[in-house]
């Protein structure tokens, strides 16, 4: 990633006063012409980095240049950091050393307030604005209050320590210390509302990783369902499942891991005749209590 290798090629010429071109490129696995492109970047955006060529040259800063951290405000430094972390999550991590070594300048330890399961993001609005709000909400450490809609149909008014935000199975969650219960929670984006950032301030640190923790942490029950899906959904199947197993008559025999809910029942029912639930048998019962009443409302 060429912003990471940028800062590096910096770092090193403030450690090493002097670089050879051929030094970087073998560094970094990249041509000579990349570094010298590096250096016009870097050059445009006003570091003083200078070639010089001959025996004992090289790549150099001038003399007096130092990094000086100060010139940034503390809104500027978590605003690079918190980039950082973003690119270090949506890429391979080839950020991180620099995302390390920037965290050591600024003095910073709340770098780590981003992970991502899943990394398509639609683009909504409304859902973007709150996904800022409780951005700097993590970063800064401010305590939070919001209105949360659970799956037992109630709104509960909620008072947590926004710890990092997570995107899970196509969804953004919260993970926070939720003061009315007591523990972590998971709580999803779309079902927050009215959402206030207080200006009380907590210490707790958020976990290395929450995504793989118990199931206790939702907010919602999960439960595992053995499904035998038509062959004519072998479209659906390959999109949303990816682990699954073909029987004798070409049907497929999938499981599925979902919060109970209305959803799970919406998702379901959209395999039409399609898709059978072998297990648990509860939720095949349930499954088939809610189609008939589906059907009693259409019809009256």
């Amino acid at each position: 990633m060429q912003i990471s290798r940028l800062f590096r090629i910096v770092y090193m010429l403030l450690e090493k006063k002097c670089v050879t071109a051929e030094e970087f490129a073998g560094y970094f696995e990249v041509s000579t012409r990349t570094i010298y492109r590096d250096v016009e970047t870097l050059s445009a955006s006003g570091i003083p980095i200078y070639m010089q060529k001959g025996k004992g040259g090289g790549i150099s800063l001038l003399p007096d240049f130092v990094l000086n951290k100060t010139v940034l405000t503390q809104a500027e430094k978590d605003d690079i950091i918190s980039s950082m972390q973003a690119m270090t999550q949506l890429t391979t991590g080839t950020a991180d050393t620099a995302l390390q070594k920037l965290g050591s300048m600024f003095g910073e330890q709340n770098a780590n307030w981003l992970e991502i399961d899943f990394s398509d993001w639609k683009n909504h609005g409304t859902e973007m604005d709150l996904f800022e709000t409780l951005k700097t909400a993590v970063i800064h450490k401010n305590l939070i209050t919001f209105t949360y809609a659970s799956n037992r149909e109630e709104s509960i008014k909620r008072s947590a320590e926004p710890l990092k935000l997570c995107f899970k199975a196509q969804a953004w969650y919260l993970y926070a210390y939720c003061r009315l219960r007591q523990d972590y929670r998971f709580f999803k984006l779309k079902r927050i509302r009215d959402l206030t950032v207080s200006g009380e301030t907590f210490k707790r640190k958020p976990p290395e990783t929450v995504l793989h923790t118990d199931d206790t942490c939702y907010e919602q029950q999960l439960v595992t369902m053995k499904l035998k899906i038509s062959p004519e959904m072998a479209y659906r199947v390959y999109d949303e499942f990816d682990d699954y197993a073909v029987d004798d008559n070409g049907f497929f025999r999938c499981e599925l891991t979902m919060p109970k809910g209305d959803w799970l029942f919406s998702y379901l029912s959209s395999y039409g005749d399609k898709c059978r639930v072998l297990e648990p048998s509860d939720i095949r019962d349930q499954l088939l209590a809610k189609l008939r009443k589906w059907e009693k409302s259409l019809d009256s």
